[in-house]
């Protein structure tokens, strides 16, 4: 443990670490651990649905950081992450207060479904109102519940089914605070993105919390890199913020902001051949894929538009014209860039030596 973490930290007392903490009715004092099930729209049977939630609180003060994951219920890689991050053995000197909420959309998450029964996305209901339709009141227990008791917030997100993204933290990157926490994230890719109206992220922003908004890999699947890279990452966010103790001279990867990215697209309809993967580096101009007839009579050439890292791709290798196929991120150093990409993996990827991770837990195969 370092000489730092022994210290008491100047925020301590500015935090909630050590002030009454009220979560779905429940007082959670420090020093423990509770789980708090929070009522949520009943299903058709009148069977009770809630949201699970997972408290930790350190003996010792420090910020308050919630950490969600399936906004969309059929993103899954963030409730693994969540399920080794609470298993931990650096959680048993917490500082401060670590909210787990490993299934935000548990109506979604039940149907396989990125949306709510009524087909609305949750993230685009914040702040929600208790009067409004299944999307907009779970938003609302989520606002009241969850954000409003955290000072920081870390939300896990995953691509679309079929297609996955390559790990990348979103942020508001022009927060100095929120920078300094994306960088410790580790991940070698930053966007700078936009608040979406209605999003988490847009909501947290105007409550004054930072949040850091995680997207790896693919709906409705478990990926192995995506999952121990996020629970590196957040771990390395809970260091910064004084939450565990330090850790040896690891440091994170160098992270870089991209400039701006697009999406390529089937010029036709047809079967893909993908010639591509997620973190390569590609010259302007450069195939990406093929898209043919079942016969293979025609035969076109999907293109790159300009330098960059690809950072999302469909793994569907049919194709309907305008379909999007590769996203390209264009960045300063991007043949650097991918290089550090291909450190990143190796060093979140299993080996002979070491394949159980931060938390302890064997690679899913």
């Amino acid at each position: 443990m370092s000489d730092d973490y022994n210290e008491k930290p100047a925020y301590a007392d500015a935090h909630r670490s050590f002030k009454p903490l009220e979560i779905g009715g429940q007082t959670i004092e420090p020093g423990t651990r509770t789980s708090v099930d929070l009522p949520v729209a009943d299903l058709y049977t009148h069977a009770k649905l809630t949201m699970p939630v997972n408290v930790i609180r350190g003996k010792r003060p420090g910020p308050t950081l919630f950490v969600s994951a399936a906004v969309h219920g059929d993103e899954l890689n963030g409730v693994e992450i969540i399920r080794r991050l609470l298993k931990l053995r650096g959680l048993k000197q917490l500082r401060g207060t670590l909210i787990a909420v490993p299934i935000v959309n548990v109506h979604g998450f039940l149907r396989h479904s990125r949306y709510l029964p009524d087909r609305r996305d949750l993230n685009r209901s914040f702040p929600g109102t208790s009067k409004g339709s299944v999307a907009s009141r779970l938003a609302k227990v989520f606002v009241d519940e969850i954000l409003a008791k955290a000072d920081y917030g870390i939300d896990l997100h995953t691509g679309a089914i079929h297609r996955a993204n390559l790990p990348q933290i979103r942020a508001d990157l022009s927060n100095d605070e929120t920078r300094r926490l994306a960088e410790a994230f580790g991940c070698p890719l930053l966007i700078d993105a936009g608040l979406r109206e209605g999003s988490l992220r847009e909501h947290a922003n105007e409550k004054g919390v930072p949040l850091l908004l995680y997207e790896a890999g693919e709906a409705l699947r478990f990926d192995e890199f995506s999952i121990r890279a996020g629970v590196r990452g957040v771990s390395g966010v809970m260091r910064e913020l004084g939450m565990l103790p330090k850790r040896g001279k690891r440091t994170p990867h160098k992270s870089v902001v991209a400039l701006d990215s697009n999406w390529e697209r089937a010029p036709e309809s047809g079967i893909l051949r993908s010639l591509v993967e997620l973190g390569e580096y590609v010259s302007k101009d450069q195939t990406l894929a093929y898209i043919a007839d079942p016969f293979g009579e025609t035969e076109v050439a999907v293109t790159s538009e300009h330098a960059g890292i690809v950072i999302g791709r469909s793994y569907l290798p049919l194709a309907h014209a305008g379909d999007a196929l590769y996203h390209v991120a264009r960045v300063k150093g991007a043949q650097k860039l991918a290089s550090r990409v291909e450190a990143y993996q190796s060093d979140n990827e299993p080996d002979d030596f070491d394949d159980r991770g931060e938390s302890g837990e064997p690679p899913i195969v």
